[in-house]
């Protein structure tokens, strides 16, 4: 999803997102469906850490959306790499004694 669709504003990734939530201060509206125990349990974090449910969720998103754009690098660095065949790894990994 990030790094590959061509949004209004060009190419979309985690680097977009925080250059332009760096200079535009805009925020969206949404309506989120929490579990009940969920929202309790963030509601009550919120409460303990002086932030709005809103804070938490934003910060989630963010960090998750980080780990993803992280993980894409991974997967693009690492694209000519050999595959290895998962039963070959399996068998090796017997003969080693490691299993």
């Amino acid at each position: 999803m990030f790094g590959g669709p061509i949004s209004p504003i060009g190419r979309f990734d985690v680097l977009t997102l925080n250059r332009y939530s760096g200079h535009m201060s805009v925020t969206k509206r949404a309506t989120i469906y929490f579990d009940a125990d969920l929202h309790r349990a963030v509601r009550m974090k919120a409460v303990e850490i002086e932030k709005s449910v809103s804070d938490l969720v934003n910060t989630a998103l963010r960090q998750s959306l980080a780990e993803d754009a992280d993980d894409l690098a991974t997967f693009r660095d690492r694209a000519k790499e050999p595959n290895l065949d998962f039963e070959a790894v399996v068998r090796d990994l017997r003969r080693r004694g490691k299993l």
